[in-house]
């Protein structure tokens, strides 16, 4: 999985490198998927089923911009400046999955936008923190609601965190708001996708007609930074790394 994960965050490298003003989303799918394929890896996301049977979705990476949170479809769109580009990645390597997500802003973003990109990924880092063994699926929760709350942001409630390995998506979710129930208790050997997805707005969300892209019912921005961890007798792993 660390071999997968590794794969993955540098497709994540790749993409920030080349993410300007004029670059088409499918022009970042294309090379994230050069990238995942000349390293031996298969992509996670091409061809992963939906809630429709009959349309899987079509790229390698994740492309979802300013409101739109999570699984938003690569195509001609050009990156403008001042978008929020959230960009999720996965890749398999020996029947390993690796899954891991970043937000961007392409220029100069303004005060509050920057907070919440920057409280975000705050949240994934200390959701991870609370990943060690003895504490339950429930402590990550509430680390990473408690960094928003502190910060007014909206959390999302629909889409959580999973359980990571053979499959991409295993049990347990791991939710990024408390649900007053412990969940399952964290033993080494887990491991975990660790994802808030945090909103300018509220939590509330709806599927476009594509039936993958998800975006804010409200229309306000959003920002989403994953991880893949593992669970470990000498504290948390991150396996997402360069």
């Amino acid at each position: 999985m660390r071999q997968a994960g590794r794969v993955v965050a540098q497709v994540l490298d790749r993409i920030e490198a080349e993410l300007r003003p004029g670059v088409s989303t499918a022009d970042l799918d294309a090379i994230a998927e050069a990238h995942i394929r000349g390293v031996g890896a298969v992509p996670s996301f091409k061809g992963y089923p939906g809630i429709n049977p009959i349309r899987p979705f079509p790229a390698s990476v994740c492309i979802s911009i300013d409101d739109e949170i999570v699984h938003g479809i690569p195509g001609s769109r050009m990156i403008r400046e001042g978008q929020i580009v959230s960009v999720d990645a996965g890749a398999i390597v020996d029947g390993w999955h690796g899954d891991a997500a970043r937000t961007f802003f392409v220029g100069d973003p303004p005060p509050r936008v920057r907070e919440l990109i920057d409280l975000t990924r705050d949240a994934m880092l200390a959701g991870i923190a609370a990943a060690v063994p003895g504490n339950h699926i429930e402590d990550i929760s509430a680390a990473v609601e408690d960094v928003a709350r502190s910060a007014g942001l909206g959390i999302i409630r629909q889409f959580v965190g999973h359980g990571i390995g053979t499959a991409m998506h295993e049990e347990p979710q791991v939710p990024n708001y408390r649900t007053g129930r412990p969940g399952r208790k964290l033993e080494p050997g887990i491991c975990i996708a660790i994802e808030p997805m945090f909103t300018l707005g509220e939590h509330d969300t709806r599927i476009l007609g594509d039936d993958w892209t998800v975006v804010t019912a409200d229309g306000s921005m959003a920002a989403h930074f994953e991880h893949s961890v593992a669970v470990t007798t000498d504290g948390p792993q991150i396996l997402t790394l360069p």
